[in-house]
């Protein structure tokens, strides 16, 4: 059962709004290969607004992913592509649904 989750919200630079959207497209693969990652989406709210939505069994899972390729290449990136620091909030999952 997933009991804990990340959401980031980005913002990204005029002009960068699609190298964001291929960004975080391009991450998926690295998603993918998170064994401790229950669930991911990467999220478009309008124009420059963009997110990511993550879920996780444990802490070990969420923190794993915090110290993973993922939010390395955001951190490497995130001046180029981003006009403000990636806004990260930890939270606790009361319910959830997923396949399978």
């Amino acid at each position: 059962m997933v009991k804990l989750a990340l959401f980031v919200r980005l913002e990204a630079k005029p002009g960068q709004e699609a190298a964001v959207a291929d960004f975080l497209a391009g991450a998926l693969p690295l998603a993918n290969a998170e064994a401790g990652t229950t669930a991911w989406f990467a999220l478009k709210f309008g124009p420059s607004t963009f997110g990511v939505f993550d879920a996780f069994a444990d802490e070990a899972g969420r923190q794993a992913h915090l110290d993973g390729p993922i939010a390395a290449a955001l951190m490497a990136n995130a001046a180029a592509l981003l006009a403000e620091p990636p806004k990260i909030e930890k939270i606790d999952l009361l319910a959830a649904k997923l396949p399978g």
